[in-house]
């Protein structure tokens, strides 16, 4: 979370809403545990005696050091978290302002993540090579082709108005992608 915005848990709300609540959690972002595939779920015995008795048949357990490495993320001293807190929010800064000086792209600053779900809907009818773009994947698509540069299309996450970008990636290689895309956009027409 950035901007002194605080989370709060849907199982706050009351003691009813707590008893219906299921917590799940992985150490993959926070703790740059990707792919180690360790998480955690909070919920009431029932669930998770439930949820144990499935998860026996689907997967495998995660491996010794993995599970070690989650307990030491988790119980260990929080300042690495922090300072991974403070770079992303510096990216996050940068992005947003570049995204917001192309014309035609709207982006608000995320309160938390680290990803932007910047508004391109201003693109849709510009065209180039012969090609209309008419929605998201039609704008990824002329950014992975035109721009060299890789970018989600908002309509799997539910608005095709939008894109996803991530900024989990040094500062230099968001500059340089911006910098493709500021070029993308100038070139529709």
């Amino acid at each position: 979370m950035y901007d002194e915005h605080q989370h709060l848990s849907i199982a706050s709300l009351s003691d009813r809403v707590y008893a219906q609540t299921i917590v799940l959690n992985s150490l993959s972002k926070a703790y740059s545990m990707t792919g180690w595939r360790v998480g955690y779920t909070a919920a009431s015995k029932e669930i998770i005696r439930a949820m144990d008795g499935l998860q026996s048949q689907e997967t495998s357990n995660p491996t010794s050091i993995a599970q070690r490495a989650a307990v030491a993320a988790l119980t260990g001293p929080q300042v690495t978290v922090q300072r991974m807190r403070e770079e992303f929010d510096r990216r996050r800064r940068y992005i947003v302002e570049r995204l917001n000086a192309m014309p035609g792209i709207r982006c608000i600053k995320p309160q938390g993540a680290f990803y932007v779900f910047p508004n391109v809907s201003g693109m849709y009818g510009r065209h180039y090579a012969g090609t209309i773009i008419r929605n998201s994947s039609d704008f990824t698509t002329y950014l992975l082709e035109v721009a060299r540069i890789a970018v989600v299309p908002g309509i799997e996450f539910g608005n095709d108005e939008h894109v996803r970008i991530s900024y989990a990636t040094s500062l230099e290689n968001i500059k340089e992608g911006m910098d493709r895309m500021a070029e993308a956009v100038k070139g529709l027409g």
